[in-house]
């Protein structure tokens, strides 16, 4: 029995930044007030040696207001920042805008250009998988690729849970494209038996409600996923060619059969109902049988006119 319980998802919060406008003209004002104080100051402490501790504070405050700065950060529609502060998640901006926070948040994490920075976009995206190489469910090697559009529902555990959600995506995808294959067989073969040829989108169903399950981890959402190739692996389609032609053959068959032998059965009705001519088993047969040649014959059928009887 496993004693390690499983780990809990990462649950995102909102958090509230300030209007950006507002805090640019405070720290403007504080920075251009305090710069005019610590020039008067240096004035009056050149003079008579005074204001020593007013100076010190002047510059703290300068020094403030150009961190300060540094909290300024803007959101395009669809964006959010994921705000960390010393390891410490503290919430999420999603509205879009000009906005001011604690500049100590942190800008970036982990590796940078793979998950460095806490700016996410919440945009849809397209993941288009490679053709990949499987066997479908009665073992037949076949190539298959898929297009996901999927985006980025719950900042916090695209941040924290995975390490790189963009590759956990592709990864994840591939693997739920592979698994689908191996459920369907490539064409229909039992009655009723789905197949990935001819039934897409039950296939496409399938996909999606297993790649939202392997992708939640991540905080992403799957709108929708599609086969975009599906064939036969290039060393057996020669072979599943022909088997395909011989099935469509035997199909056609099938219904040229079905089509004649209703069509002598009403003729032969027709004879007997309305009297036209009185045929005896023999003649009957004759009859079937010369029907079912011209009616299921391949090419046209060359009447012989018989000027005796049937028994000379």
């Amino acid at each position: 029995m496993n004693s390690n319980p499983a780990k809990s998802l990462t649950t995102e919060r909102e958090h509230l930044a300030l209007n950006g406008w507002m805090m640019l003209i405070l720290n403007l004002a504080v920075l251009l007030g305090t710069c005019g104080a610590l020039i008067w100051l240096l004035i009056e402490a050149s003079q008579n040696n005074a204001h020593v501790a007013g100076i010190i504070a002047a510059l703290l405050l300068e020094i403030l207001a150009i961190i300060s700065l540094t909290g300024h950060f803007t959101l395009q529609p669809n964006e959010a920042r994921v705000l960390i502060l010393f390891g410490a998640y503290k919430g999420t901006v999603r509205r879009s805008g000009f906005w001011w926070a604690n500049p100590l948040y942190s800008r970036t994490r982990g590796r940078p250009g793979a998950m460095g920075s806490v700016k996410i976009s919440l945009r849809a995206r397209n993941f288009s998988s490679e053709k990949l190489k499987v066997n479908d469910k009665r073992g037949n090697p076949i190539e298959i690729a898929a297009v996901i559009v999927w985006r980025v529902e719950e900042t916090a555990r695209a941040v924290f849970d995975v390490d790189d959600y963009i590759s956990y995506v592709q990864i994840q995808s591939e693997s739920a494209v592979r698994h689908i294959a191996s459920l369907y067989a490539y064409d229909r073969g039992e009655e009723q038996e789905s197949s990935l040829r001819e039934s897409a989108d039950e296939v496409a169903g399938a996909l999606k409600k297993e790649l939202l399950e392997r992708l939640e981890k991540a905080g992403v959402v799957v709108e929708e996923a599609r086969l975009t190739h599906l064939a036969y692996a290039p060393e057996i389609a020669q072979a599943m060619l022909r088997r395909q032609q011989a099935e469509a053959v035997i199909a056609a068959r099938q219904k040229i059969v079905h089509g004649a032998v209703s069509m002598v059965d009403m003729a032969l009705r027709d004879l007997a109902e309305k009297s036209v001519v009185k045929l005896d088993e023999e003649r009957k047969a004759a009859m079937v049988s010369n029907l079912l040649v011209v009616l299921c014959g391949e090419t046209e059928a060359t009447p012989v006119i018989n000027a005796g009887t049937l028994y000379s």
